[in-house]
């Protein structure tokens, strides 16, 4: 390029196209010289045609086309319209022939137009038909001199030289030429702001939009694509003007230069301020998201890119600042002509899902623009759909190792980065093949027979699919494939494939396979399959796999085919077994007559057995008669069968009783016998009752069968007894149940002994109410038949049911109409045998409650009259107290109480089930005069337990006026099994009209209680606190007599040893007394005392009481020692220390045994007083077996001492001496008799049941009146305390006495100078002073022991 000559026209640019067709070889040459010499002239072009030459090409070509770009610089502007005008009158085409290439020129255009502005830079502008290529758009800034005309070309600075493109024929991807984007702008003005601004309807409004409008669109007319430039409003702050501009996309530096032109467009008065120009431009964005589905777990990438450079981004979410950290990071990049930001999200989720926000800012200090991209991102959670979820296989099935199953996880979309895996785990690992088919990951099992053992069949092995999406998302799904193995049964039998009926017979099931559901048996006869459910004849094992049907009584039911199925699932494997019953009567439905009767010597007596003939078996029937067998007639009666033997008794030498049966046998050689007749031989001449009856002596019985020859059956049970009276024969009892009654009671034993008990048992009890409502008048008159209903309640109560209302209505009915009023009498009856029926019906009750099974986990309410049931099942969400209410139709009360803490022991599906009874507890037998005062509760629970279960019962009584309440609950094991009522482990307390009993065990409660007590009663409790009165005032006269002459007694080790006994015997005595009194007392009022009281009383009681008798123990053994051992010398201090340890250690060991022993068992107290139980623990005899041993001790010690009196050494006494020794045996009898407890040998024979009441007395009086004995004779009667109380009465003796030296003197204890009862204290305890011995007193072993010996016996 020339340089410029002058510097108004530096540079003038034309860019001629020629369009032209040459030859192969063209030669551009002379034809550019031409055009350079006939315009511009030769000089002005050389440097750059020679640059063009270099371009151009020198080989040879076919013809072609071609478009030259030719520049031409200007020395003068003014020669540019001519040239424009000189180009376009040009005749086109023509031809030319330069350097002998031929051309045509076609057309010629002026495309760019440059006109010099400031140094180095000029203002160039495209002709019509011609724009800017897309590449230098945003290069393109509009030149400062800009016209505001639209219809003129707008020029953009280009920098010279210039090198880069120039204008191009305008096409759709020439700058500008796109689609408009609109930029949102605002700029502030610095005038005061009117509110009429924000009418749009408004003349201001009108004014300011127009004035601004027209600025505006000449401001950014000249950005590419420019359309048009929109105020849309005005807002306070100054004003600000919000509008639109709406062009092509537009670089920064070119809205910045279009901004900073606007105040020439813009009259002065607006004042718009440079520096508050703002553009947000929100569609020039490139906003990709990768992946494009995205998934929960998934690392996403956000990618943001604009064509202009800004170094500020932002990413939003919610509006919210997304800020760097484990989650996310931001990566930015900066070209010269783009930016880029990077968004990156590790392990998304679902709440982030929803729109993201990337800003990209780039200001300066007049200038603001943003650019903006929104994308809405949707978290997906990432569903694995298996084919399968449970999966049962047959490892040994052939057609499952031909025909494996396929396994497949899919996903709900194709994901080309999808890849799937499989896991095994489980106890059988039976592998496969993987394959991947679209969006689904399949796996393909080799079932292996010898991978799935017998031992393993049930085992669940698991397959895991993981599915993964590529960016980080994967979920599991999991298929669980059970491995089930065909078992290999087999089944036994206890018997052959006969059994007869009435047998007993097993059958024993067993597996291969351990791991099984369930095992159930079924028996199939011809055409009819039965299920067993018989309750407990099944018992099942799983380790080994079995099952034992154990068949107790063998019955027509149970004949058929044996099918044994243990269940796996879906898989079921069966064995079984044929078991034919074969006939032969049961024992009780064999009929004897007579039962029990007389007979004479060589007189036949017509002995029978029948059973029904509807039998078609044969039997081989035999009459035994002590042991020899008879054959038998046979002969139908009515519906009977009947077998008979005329039996003569020939050995007639005395009277005695003969027993006789009938034997049958069947075809397999089973046998049963009958019920034994008892047959009693007696003397001719005795006969008084002689006819077809029968014969017998006067008063005699004969007990005959009831037989009802219309009876379907044949005979109906039970029996009649008649007397012989006034030489005939009487009914005496009609035992014999009526035919409705009796059939029941059959069918009860048919239903108990049948295979489908429970299936079968609603109906029998729908059947059994009904008829015991109909022979309601007969149950009322008839012992037996009321107690054949309890036998039948007794016998269906065994088997389970299932609690639903109607069964437990039904069996609740009937318990009810049996305890009705109108039964009173016959109840009385029933009570006298030996098997007391009350108490079975209670049992029954209670067995049919603890075997109720739930229904939904539910046990319904259930009422009838005088009896109530409520239960609940326990399940795993149990956590609620077990608090039931009944009440009953008198308005009684009781609540039933068990803690949470217990229930939540039980085991899931237990039942606890209560029933209340407001008749029954009436009709058990109960001790006179206690009644029951309540309603009775019956609690069970199914749950296996052996500890110990708390309950609380709450009953209301319904006699206010009756005392002593006793909680009680009804043993059956009591009394040979009768049952009667028991208190252990139940603690009464009373609360008014109510009695909580909280009690440690299950069963039947109810509470007793007893009318005041008679007036002979309260005589004895008169004796007791007068004589313990007595006798503590006597205790307490004895200490303080002992404390006075403390000093004046114990002169010797003897004297001083018996006296700390004295006083010991004398304190313990004194506090076991004040205890007995308080408790006593209390117990008399009536108060209710608390139980941990009653304990410690009852403890210091018997501890003290204890004391006693060790210290009359310790003062014996010191008589025994010092007349035996004479020689032998022991010092004081070890006598105290045996005496000590022997007077309170012992008694201390033995009580504490004593209630550590009994007091958990909560049976260490009575329960109407505070002392040693008796009745259940006998914890009373931890009391009177150690004070009757020391009773007979002291007793063997006092015979000792008197023989040793009696008989003494030669020399020891003379006549006199032996006298006097016989006067002293007499006082020591007389001292020693109360002291060693023989007041408590009376008190042995009143624990003795039903003793007389005399002992009762002189236990209460002598007991009460020890303390005077002991203050008699062990204080009184000593003459040397009275010696020393009358020197203790005279005042100037007792001085002397003080300042004698020549005898003993004593110097008095420690703490025991100056008050009597510390002295007291020190003589319990024992301690004394020194003793200082005058010399001229004479000193000997010998001479010392009788001095002790004596003073004891005085």
């Amino acid at each position: 390029m020339p340089s410029p000559i002058t510097a108004g026209l530096r540079f003038l640019f034309l860019l001629i196209t020629a369009c032209c067709q040459t030859s192969q070889d063209s030669n551009f040459d002379p034809f550019v010289q031409y055009v350079i010499d006939s315009t511009l002239g030769e000089e002005s072009f050389q440097s750059e045609m020679q640059r063009q030459k270099r371009n151009m090409l020198t080989f040879d070509l076919p013809p072609l086309d071609y478009t030259v770009d030719v520049e031409v610089s200007l020395m003068d502007s003014s020669f540019l319209e001519q040239i424009k005008d000189y180009l376009k009158n040009m005749t086109l085409p023509f031809s030319t022939n330069i350097s002998n290439v031929e051309m045509t020129v076609s057309n010629i255009n002026v495309t760019t137009v440059c006109l010099p502005s400031g140094e180095n830079h000029s203002c160039c502008s495209c002709e019509n038909g011609y724009a800017w290529p897309s590449a230098v758009c945003s290069d393109l800034i509009t030149c400062p001199s800009v016209s505001p005309a639209p219809d003129l070309p707008c020029s953009y600075m280009k920098e010279m030289p210039f090198y880069r493109s120039y204008c191009e024929p305008q096409t759709e991807d020439s700058c500008g030429m796109r689609e408009p984007i609109v930029m949102n702008m605002s700029v502030r003005l610095d005038i005061d702001f009117w509110d009429d601004l924000r009418d749009s309807s408004s003349e201001l409004y009108k004014k300011y939009k127009a004035d601004l409008e027209k600025a505006f669109n000449a401001s950014y007319r000249c950005l590419p694509g420019f359309v048009s430039a929109t105020v849309t409003g005005f807002r306070p702050g100054s004003v600000f003007v919000n509008y639109e501009v709406k062009a092509g996309a537009a670089s920064f530096n070119q809205i910045a230069n279009s901004n900073k032109i606007v105040p020439q467009f813009l009259d002065a008065f607006y004042r718009p301020n440079q520096a508050t120009f703002r553009t947000e431009i929100t569609d020039q964005t490139s906003f990709t998201v990768s992946p494009v589905d995205i998934f929960e777990a998934d690392t996403v990438i956000l990618i943001c890119e604009i064509n202009s450079t800004s170094k500020n981004v932002t990413w939003y979410h919610y509006n919210q600042i997304i800020s760097s950290s484990f989650r996310y990071s931001m990566e930015r990049k900066v070209s010269s002509t783009t930016s880029r930001s990077i968004l990156k999200i590790i392990n998304i989720s679902m709440k982030d899902s929803g729109p993201y926000r990337c800003t990209f800012t780039n200001s300066n200090q007049r200038h603001t623009v943003i650019y903006k991209a929104t994308k809405i991102i949707t978290v997906s959670p990432l569903h694995v759909t298996p084919n399968l979820n449970n999966i049962n296989v047959t490892c040994n099935s052939p057609e499952m190792q031909t025909n494996s199953p396929l396994l497949s996880c899919c996903i709900d979309r194709h994901l080309p980065s999808l890849t799937g895996d499989w896991k095994v785990n489980g106890a059988i690992n039976i592998t496969g093949v993987s394959s991947f088919s679209k969006n689904c990951t399949e796996y393909k099992l080799n079932i292996n027979e010898s991978l799935c053992p017998p031992e393993k069949s049930g085992s669940v092995t698991t397959y895991t699919c993981e599915l993964q999406t590529g960016h980080g998302a994967k979920r599991s799904q999991n298929i669980r494939v059970t491995y089930l193995r065909t078992a290999h049964i087999t089944i036994s039998s206890s018997t052959n494939s006969s059994v007869s009926e009435g047998y007993a017979f097993n059958l024993t099931c067993e597996s291969d396979v351990n791991n099984y559901h369930s095992i159930s048996w079924k028996i199939q006869s011809g055409n009819n399959t039965k299920t067993v459910d018989c309750g407990t004849c099944m018992k099942n094992s799983r380790f080994p796999a079995m099952s034992v049907l154990t068949v107790k009584t063998a019955t027509q039911d149970w004949s058929g085919t044996y099918i044994c199925t243990f269940s796996q699932k879906y898989l079921e494997s069966s064995a079984n077994v044929t078991i034919e019953v074969i006939s032969l009567p049961l024992k009780q439905n064999i009929l004897i007559d007579p039962i029990a009767a007389s007979i004479q010597c060589k007189v036949q007596q017509a002995l029978e057995c029948c059973i029904s003939a509807n039998t078609v078996e044969d039997y081989t029937v035999t009459a035994v008669v002590q042991q020899n067998e008879f054959q038998v007639g046979k002969k139908k009666k009515g519906n009977l069968f009947c077998y008979m033997y005329n039996y003569t008794e020939t050995e007639c030498s005395k009277e005695k009783e003969l027993t006789a049966y009938c034997k049958f046998i069947n075809r397999i050689g089973q046998e049963v016998n009958s019920e034994s007749i008892r047959l009693h031989l007696i003397p001719d001449k005795e006969v008084s009752c002689s006819d077809s009856f029968g014969v017998g002596i006067e008063g005699a019985t004969l007990i005959k069968p009831c037989r009802e020859l219309n009876n379907p059956d044949g005979f109906t049970q039970g029996n009649k007894i008649y007397k012989c009276s006034n030489k005939s024969w009487k009914v005496e009892r009609n035992d014999c149940l009526s035919t409705a009654i009796s059939n029941l009671l059959t069918s009860a034993e048919s239903l108990v002994n049948s295979p489908e008990a429970k299936a079968n048992l609603p109906n029998y009890l729908a059947e059994l109410k009904e008829n015991t409502r109909k022979e309601q008048n007969t149950i009322n008159t008839s012992p037996a038949n009321l107690g054949a209903i309890v036998t039948i309640l007794d016998m269906v109560s065994s088997i389970p049911a299932d609690a639903e209302e109607l069964t437990i209505q039904n069996f609740l009915s009937t318990v009810d109409l049996i305890v009705a009023d109108s039964t009173t009498e016959a109840w009385e009856d029933l009570n006298k045998e030996e098997i007391l029926k009350s108490s079975l019906l209670l049992h029954s009750v209670e067995n049919f409650s603890l075997r109720l099974q739930p229904v939904n986990n539910t046990i319904p309410p259930v009422s009838a009259n005088t009896l109530q049931l409520q239960g609940i099942a326990v399940t795993e969400n149990s956590n609620t107290d077990y608090n039931k209410n009944f009440r009953s139709t008198e308005n009684l009360t009781v609540n039933v109480l068990i803690g949470e803490t217990e229930i939540q022991t039980l085991t899931e599906n237990s039942t606890i089930v209560s029933v209340m009874y407001s008749k029954l507890g009436h009709i058990l037998p109960h001790n006179e005069p206690e009644y029951v005062n309540g309603l009775l509760i019956t609690t069970t629970v199914s749950s296996n337990r052996s500890q110990k279960f708390d309950i609380n019962m709450t009953f209301a009584k319904k006699n206010s006026s009756l005392k002593m309440p006793q909680c009680v609950f009804w043993n059956f094991t009591l009394n040979k099994h009768r049952g009667g009522w028991d208190t252990h482990g139940c603690t009464p307390t009373e609360v008014e009209d109510y009695v909580i009993c909280s009690c440690n065990h299950l069963t039947s409660f109810s509470i007793l209680m007893s009318p005041d007590k008679s007036s002979p009663v309260i005589f004895e409790d008169y004796i007791t606190y007068i004589g313990l009165a007595i006798s503590i005032l006597s205790l307490v006269a004895c200490i303080i007599i002992e404390s006075l002459v403390w000093k004046y007694v114990t002169n010797n080790t003897t004297s001083y040893m018996r006296h700390v006994c004295i006083v010991n015997i004398a304190t313990s005595l004194l506090i076991a007394d004040i205890w007995f009194i308080v408790t006593a007392s209390i117990n008399d009022q009536k108060q209710q005392m608390r139980r941990d009281i009653c304990l410690v009383a009852t403890f210091f009681i018997h501890l003290f009481y204890l004391c006693v008798f060790f210290w009359m123990l310790s003062l014996g053994l010191i008589l025994f020692y010092r007349l035996v051992f004479i020689l032998h010398n022991t010092s004081k201090t070890a006598q105290k220390a045996v005496a000590f340890c022997l007077g309170y250690g012992c008694p201390f060991v033995i009580a504490v045994i004593t209630i550590a022993v009994t007091l958990p068992r909560n049976n260490y107290t009575r329960r109407d007083a505070c002392w040693l139980n008796w009745n259940d623990s006998k914890a009373l005899l931890a009391f009177v077996i150690p004070a009757l041993i020391i009773v007979a001790m002291n007793l063997f010690i006092t015979a000792v001492v008197i023989i040793k009196i009696l008989r003494p050494t030669i020399g020891d006494r003379t006549n006199r001496q032996e006298r006097n020794s016989l006067f002293q045996i007499g006082k020591s009898v007389a001292i020693l008799t109360p002291l060693l407890g023989l007041t408590w040998g009376f008190g042995l024979a009143t624990i003795i049941k039903n003793s007389h009441r005399a002992f009762h007395i002189l236990f209460a009086l002598l007991n009460a009146l020890q303390g005077l004995f002991i203050l008699v004779f062990g204080t009184l009667w000593d003459k040397k305390i009275q010696e020393a109380l009358l020197k203790r009465n005279s005042m100037s003796k007792w001085s002397s006495q003080q300042t004698k030296s020549s005898s003993l003197i004593l110097v008095t204890p420690m703490l025991a100078m100056s008050y009597p009862f510390s002295r007291t204290f020190n003589n319990l305890c024992g301690k004394t002073g020194k003793y200082r011995v005058s010399s001229s007193e004479p000193s000997s072993s010998s001479s010392e022991n009788t001095s002790k010996s004596y003073s004891l016996l005085n």
